[in-house]
């Protein structure tokens, strides 16, 4: 405690501003990528919408309780004075909490074992590819890996009650955050009066600032377990995936590249030595990775909260913290690269403009998800495909045009995931494939250089 307490030196102060700056720079770049519209990640528009609703009548209660409320509240302030949701101005705060994220994993690998750990766990979670790119976009991913790291370099020091508040916090963003309760039952074993107390204040933080989803907690449950069932089933584009336990080990490796190689030995140490800081940051870690294992759903950002854990572990010892912050210039070039490849326009921002200057505003319109918001339009949204799901009628061109649909609009983000998967989705691998018999209206066009977007296409039917 002694350690965590003491200032910081002005190397640390210097060297930890560098860091920050570096982290500012890589998360900024690319921020801007698709605006106005929500085009960097279709959740957004799940989320700014109805912090946008906070401060234009609305109410806090968000009926939708998919996430809990915290974010929605911290993006509130950004949206006033807007007239319409602003992506743009919520993605200035995206950046912002990534950010406070590095500078929380400083903090956590000095409380935890000094200032090399430190340097290994800005650095890591500085330039880790999946915590640069959901730092670009206001979802609920990287605000839960800050509450995270921060409540477990407040076990570290000894602080459960005030780790106690800010795990309901994190608890608030995302429900995975209910998880800290092992972390801090682990280092409060013992003092079990303290630990009711944390675990109390945790219950009180997230009732403050979620509160409709206790008020509605049947409701609120539904909208978790379906979640979680979809988890379980899988989602589009994961079928070919290897085994949980490695398909997140992948997920593990493209986001830190091979400082996880040094993580790895951190944990063997850790294992071996079960100081304090060992045993509340490796409980943390056995109890998340146990969290994934029921899920067919790998998305990379479910591995987000492990990195700042998996960065201060690599720097257990000094000569770990040499190789792992050798092994952060991987990561940093895949981050630098994703970066510079957002810098072009987005070529979906074309067909959108296509779309309102030759398709009239009255026509119907037939879209997959995560496509173009066309909003103002009759729009028929076509069901999202996966595992467990059942087949939708309406991806038919007969049906479609019984059904009044003159226009088409389809993306690579589904239709590429499905016809990957043609064996698992046969009658929309066919819908598909009759669309690419077709010549479309308007097809978006990559640009040299940059990163490729899921492509788009829009067609009309005759």
């Amino acid at each position: 405690m002694r350690l965590a307490r003491r200032s910081l030196s002005t190397a640390e102060v210097g060297l930890l501003g560098a860091i920050l700056a570096l982290a500012a720079v890589l998360r900024a770049v690319g921020a801007g990528s698709g605006l106005p519209l929500p085009l960097l990640n279709p959740d957004e528009t799940n989320i700014v919408p109805r912090a946008w609703d906070v401060v234009h009548g609305g109410g806090l209660d968000p009926g939708w309780y998919d996430y809990p409320s915290l974010l929605f509240l911290v993006l509130a302030p950004t949206q006033i004075g807007f007239d319409e949701p602003s992506y743009g101005a919520a993605r200035v705060v995206a950046v912002l909490l990534g950010v406070l994220g590095v500078a929380a994993a400083w903090w956590l690998g000095r409380a935890a074992y000094g200032v090399p750990a430190a340097l290994t766990g800005a650095v890591g979670v500085a330039v880790a590819t999946t915590h640069v790119a959901y730092s670009r976009m206001a979802v609920t991913d990287v605000l839960l890996t800050l509450g995270v790291t921060v409540t477990l370099a407040l076990l570290v020091t000894g602080r459960l009650e005030w780790a106690g508040v800010v795990a309901g916090l994190a608890a608030s963003a995302k429900y995975p955050g209910a998880i800290l309760v092992v972390p801090i039952v682990v280092a409060g074993i013992g003092a079990w009066r303290r630990v009711g107390v944390s675990l109390g204040l945790a219950a009180a933080a997230f009732f403050l600032t979620s509160p409709f989803v206790v008020i509605h907690a049947g409701a609120a449950w539904d909208d978790f377990h379906r979640v979680q069932q979809l988890a379980g089933d899988g989602w589009l584009g994961f079928e070919n995936d290897p085994a949980t336990p490695f398909a997140f080990g992948l997920r593990l490796w493209e986001t830190v590249g091979p400082v996880l190689l040094v993580a790895v030995v951190g944990v063997v140490l850790a294992l071996r030595a079960r100081e304090r800081s060992d045993v509340v940051l490796l409980s943390f870690a056995a109890a998340y990775g146990l969290s994934l294992l029921p899920s067919q759903a790998h998305f990379d950002r479910y591995v987000l909260p492990l990195i700042p854990v998996l960065a201060v572990l690599a720097g257990r010892r000094k000569t770990l913290a040499v190789a792992a912050l050798a092994a952060a210039v991987v990561p940093l070039w895949w981050s630098v690269a994703d970066a510079r490849s957002l810098t072009g326009r987005d070529p979906r921002l074309d067909a959108a403009a296509w779309i309102d200057a030759h398709v009239p505003a009255g026509a119907r319109v037939a879209a997959d998800t995560s496509t173009l918001p066309l909003h103002g339009r009759p729009v028929v949204r076509l069901a999202l495909p996966g595992p467990g799901r059942p087949f939708d009628a309406r991806r038919d061109l007969v049906a479609l045009r019984a059904d009044g649909v003159r226009w088409i609009v389809v993306g690579g983000s589904v239709a590429d995931r499905v016809l990957a998967a043609a064996a698992r989705y046969p009658r929309e691998a066919r819908f598909y494939r009759t669309l690419e018999g077709m010549r479309p209206a308007y097809a978006t066009r990559s640009e040299p250089g940059h990163r490729p977007r899921p492509w788009l296409r829009v067609y009309r039917l005759g």
